[in-house]
């Protein structure tokens, strides 16, 4: 039986997978919960899979079902996959939204540059501060990540204290912001942790990521060698990567030149919350072509080979303002994500192609990630001492490999979720304990379908297979009025005997109307349904693959 104090927890994305998290945490019995969530993040669409959809975001039925239960929802960072959904949605939640500084002022930047955003009140919290939301307190603790301001949270409840790490890894030299905060984890650890519920992006690597200092290092003696343009490209919020590239390009007496919105707009928040203190003013796009080759260095956007940002623009030559030339170089100072290789291999390609030097992480240190490799799993377990620990943020074998790793340290009780589980964390043996509702919303333009969009499923059969259009008029007889029209699009026009297939649908069309009986032919529905059957066996006849077919059917 639920006891009145049980501490439950349930991730609704993010498990499983990496991107869109959403996580939530219950206190109290079956009945009556307060609720606490913890980021509210995007993915990303696959072109392949889910053309035309812009963000994947998580399904959040059952927060409004329980809104009124909602005590607040708190960000960890600012990166996409953990605050991407919260303007899409806020509304269907109306909570109060709790971050530090440099997420709240890069929210509020986001939502600048929105045409009509919702009025979203935003509550700035110290970093290492403190805050109550009902029956939590929630501490934001220091962690080193590749963007300012990331916190791991020890949320502190009457049934135990949860250690909810978000994004870290160990980095004792981060060029901006504070190291991760070992004191404070490991007085925690002496308090008592009831559950981690931890990163497990890197669970697979072993040893500890590299530094920050010591890709700066890198990137500083690349962009010395140069000999003509340098442009570097790396993920928009890791200011510690502006920062180092910024340095790097004092050292070799260039001017810094910023390319693209997303860099722009971190930029102007860095500088305006006191991490880009003392760094050279960037100049904008515009001066690009008036410095010498050997004077300029421009940082792009375009590291995950997004089709309309700076660098395949650049790339293509397609950038009204900066170009590049052969004997120029291109450093990527990122990694890529999984799904976006193709995009960003064309871009490199096309560099090649045409003489201009392209740097990566395969031969140089010019990106380390901001997750955790396993010895930096094993301290984080060792400071923080837990009875339960959870993996989430990770797909399946990153979620096995953490859980693998943390049951050979000596934690007392390891235990797996995936999206939806509703876990018990205490009082008493931890386990899944009910299904919530869980799954996935698509932002398809400025509209949010669910996963079982109509949209989106005849789309990607579209891409596949085409579609036959046909319009048809007939009599209230059930005669022809005039020849049938037939459109296809996406279709060959002509099958491996060379004969149109546009003719031979027509043909189709026609043979299947005059087959019907008068009855049928006077049934608009049925005549359509009988003419989308025929089309679509007739192609699949003559081509191997059926297409979408619409049928239009009018009587006059």
């Amino acid at each position: 039986m639920a006891r009145p104090d049980e501490l439950t927890f349930a991730p609704l994305g993010g498990v499983g997978e990496i991107g869109m998290n959403l996580s939530i945490y219950g206190l109290g019995n079956r009945h009556q919960r307060a609720w606490l969530a913890v980021d509210l993040g995007v993915s990303f669409g696959d072109e392949e899979h889910l053309p035309g959809i812009d963000l994947i975001m998580p399904d959040i039925r059952f927060l409004e079902k329980e809104r009124n239960n909602l005590v607040g929802l708190v960000l960890t960072h600012a990166h996409e996959d953990h605050f991407g959904a919260l303007i899409d949605l806020w509304p269907r939640l109306q909570c109060r939204v709790y971050a530090t500084k440099f997420s709240a002022a890069l929210f509020e930047a986001k939502c600048a540059a929105e045409r009509n955003p919702p009025k979203i009140p935003v509550t700035v919290v110290p970093s290492g501060g403190r805050i109550d939301l009902g029956p939590f307190g929630i501490e934001f603790i220091p962690v080193a990540h590749s963007i300012p301001e990331s916190h791991a949270l020890a949320i502190h409840t009457p049934a135990g204290t949860v250690l909810h790490t978000g994004d870290w890894k160990i980095d004792p030299t981060p060029i901006i912001g504070l190291p991760t905060d070992e004191r404070r984890l490991r007085e925690l650890g002496d308090a008592g942790v009831l559950a981690l519920v931890g990163d497990s992006t890197n669970a697979v690597r072993e040893g500890r990521s590299p530094s920050e200092a010591e890709v700066a290092k890198t990137i500083r003696a690349l962009v010395k060698a140069a000999r003509g343009r340098v442009a570097v490209t790396t993920f928009a919020s890791n200011v510690a990567r502006l920062k180092a590239v910024a340095d790097a390009a004092k050292a070799a007496d260039r001017e810094v030149v910023v390319v693209g919105r997303a860099m722009e707009r971190v930029v102007q928040v860095a500088r305006e919350t006191g991490y880009l203190d003392g760094v050279q003013n960037f100049r904008g796009a515009d001066l690009y072509g008036h410095l010498p080759p050997d004077k300029v260095l421009a940082l792009c956007t375009g590291s995950q080979g997004e089709p309309r940002a700076a660098l395949a623009r650049i790339a293509g030559d397609d950038h009204p303002q900066v170009t590049l030339n052969k004997g120029d170089c291109v450093i990527f100072s990122s990694r890529t994500i999984p799904g976006n290789e193709k995009a960003v291999s064309a871009i490199i390609n096309g560099l090649v192609t045409q003489g201009i030097e392209v740097i990566t992480d395969r031969t140089h240190l010019v990106h380390v990630s901001g997750h955790p490799r396993r010895d930096e799993l094993r301290d984080m377990i060792s400071w923080v001492r837990p009875q339960l620990l959870i993996p989430v943020h990770g797909e399946a074998l990153h979620l096995s490999e953490h859980a693998k790793l943390a049951r050979a340290v000596g934690v007392p009780k390891v235990l797996i979720c995936r999206n939806g589980d509703l876990v018990r964390l205490g009082p008493g043996d931890p386990g899944i304990i009910d299904q919530l509702p869980s799954g996935r919303i698509y932002k398809d333009g400025t509209i949010l379908e669910d996963s079982k969009s109509r949209a989106v499923v005849e789309r990607r059969r579209m891409g596949f297979a085409g579609c036959a259009f046909v319009a048809i008029a007939m009599t209230d007889k059930g005669e022809l009025v005039d020849d049938p029209e037939v459109d296809l699009v996406g279709i060959p026009a002509k099958n491996s005997a060379g004969e149109a297939l546009d003719d031979i649908v027509f043909d189709v069309v026609i043979s299947t109307v005059e087959g019907l009986p008068r009855a049928r032919r006077r049934d608009p529905d049925a005549m359509a349904e009988s003419v989308r059957r025929a089309v679509r066996a007739a192609l699949n006849e003559q081509w191997g693959k059926k297409p979408l077919c619409l049928v239009h059917v009018l009587t006059v």
